[in-house]
């Protein structure tokens, strides 16, 4: 099983990323919080992975912080969630956020995240609660350096990752505006945030 890569960042998309490990490319599918964290291309990276097997099918998800990926564990033991839906959570709210909701049973604020509903909000609090609280304030959550990008490929990144998320075009763009009209610096990590306070 692949732990953990570390090589030179061929391409990114909000979706998934290709890592070169010495002429070999991995995909690799990632949650918003670790893909904002990510260098530019053709820099060096280094994710936590882990290795999802299934059937004949073999998936890499990766993390950069050991927060995100205990995360990701906690949910995809969860009933009903799998390592897809897991990966959008993470995505809709941000790790610390998620961990302090489900530590907490917070299921209405469970439900907030796309594609979250009331039945399944509720399963996540009541079956990693006490796990979650456990883990509140003993993991690493030190992110790596946010990278920066021009201004229109950010809000364009922004706009790709709400739509993924599942919102709609319109919805997302109009959340993207009134986040930008609200900072002094365009950040992708910045419109996400708002945006996503925005359209809850």
């Amino acid at each position: 099983m692949i732990a953990h890569l570390k090589g030179i960042l061929f391409k990114k998309t909000t979706q998934s990323i290709i890592i070169d490990v010495g002429g070999v490319g991995y995909a690799v599918s990632v949650p918003l919080s670790t893909f904002y964290a990510l260098p530019e291309t053709d820099e060096k990276v280094s994710l936590q992975i882990h290795t999802h097997v299934k059937d004949d099918s073999l998936t890499l998800f990766g993390f950069n912080t050991s927060l995100e990926k205990a995360l990701f564990l906690m949910l995809v033991s969860v009933s009903g969630i799998g390592p897809k839906l897991s990966v959008n959570i993470l995505s809709g709210m941000g790790p610390q956020d998620l961990l302090e909701a489900i530590a907490h049973g917070d299921a209405i604020r469970l439900q907030a995240i796309p594609g979250i509903g009331k039945k399944t909000a509720e399963r996540i609090a009541l079956e990693l609660k006490d796990r979650a609280s456990k883990a509140l304030g003993e993991m690493d959550i030190s992110p790596m350096p946010v990278s920066r990008g021009e201004d229109r490929l950010t809000i364009d990144d922004a706009l790709s990752a709400l739509t993924n998320l599942g919102y709609s075009a319109k919805s997302a763009k109009m959340a993207i505006e009134r986040a930008k009209s609200r900072v002094k610096e365009i950040t992708l990590e910045g419109l996400i945030r708002d945006a996503l306070r925005i359209l809850s």
